[in-house]
């Protein structure tokens, strides 16, 4: 389909549709709403609904903050831009006029920078809606390649995405870290409701707390034995446990290769 596309936009015919056979004004005054390339653009806007739709099914299984919805606008709206820029200003060349398709196209790009970045969310240091960010991106990429004829490339870029994010993330994640068999060990007041508080901490910076074993002292404090698995490294989550009201220490207790860290209010 790609050379589908040149040759059609070089075979327009110049009465009433204009040299990109796009809806413009005929010689009557009247708006050609059917060209020769229409049928052209509605297949390849059609494209980059599926395709985007896709990535965005995938999204919204996942209960992320850009869903369907949104990855199929931004996939459709790249490749309506693109098909502007291809098809829509060929009628007003001439000798003292150029085209350079390639500008709207990089308006794009800038534009879904922004978009992207309204996702991206910042917490006590911990970063979250990257991976939604660069689908958006990525649904952008889909639709200005479908957009412009493209159709392969389109089409591998999808399959790229689920690749990367249906096959090899989980994949990936079972891929143990240095933090996987850590025990972090949290002494804190008794009675205080500091436990609610630590696993809602947890919850906040993507983690998964597994409690190995609690033990009261008789001077009213609570040692607290726990494994946190997750995306967040523990460096980051330790800084927030000591904010925690109630919390006396906390010792992170590393393989048996390496020395005991400890850390103390």
């Amino acid at each position: 389909m790609d050379g589908v596309t040149s040759q059609s936009a070089l075979s327009r015919s110049s009465g009433g549709a204009g040299l990109d056979g796009g809806a413009v004004p005929a010689d009557n005054g009247a708006v050609d709403w059917w060209t020769d390339s229409s049928l052209l653009e509605l297949e390849l806007l059609a494209l980059a609904f599926v395709l985007c739709g896709i990535i965005g099914i995938e999204r919204q299984v996942r209960q992320k903050a850009a869903g369907f919805r949104t990855h199929v606008l931004v996939g459709t709206g790249s490749a309506a831009f693109t098909l502007v820029s291809s098809f829509g200003f060929a009628h007003v060349l001439g000798d003292d006029v150029s085209l350079d398709p390639s500008r709207i196209a990089a308006q794009i790009v800038s534009g879904i920078g922004f978009l992207g970045a309204g996702v991206i969310f910042t917490r006590r240091d911990v970063v979250r809606g990257l991976t939604t960010a660069a689908t958006i991106w990525v649904s952008a990429a889909v639709g200005m390649a479908a957009g412009a004829g493209m159709v392969t490339l389109a089409i591998g870029l999808t399959v790229c995405h689920l690749l990367a994010l249906v096959v090899f993330g989980p994949w990936l994640a079972r891929i143990p870290t240095r933090d996987t068999n850590r025990v972090v060990r949290i002494v804190y007041g008794d009675g205080e409701g500091v436990l609610r508080r630590l696993l809602a901490v947890a919850t906040e910076a993507g983690l998964a707390a597994f409690i190995l074993s609690t033990e009261r002292t008789e001077d009213g404090f609570v040692h607290l034995d726990v494994r946190f698995k997750g995306r967040t490294p523990l460096r980051l989550l330790i800084p927030q446990l000591h904010e925690v009201e109630g919390v006396r220490a906390v010792h992170v207790q590393r393989d048996e290769d390496e020395d005991e860290e400890e850390s103390r209010l």
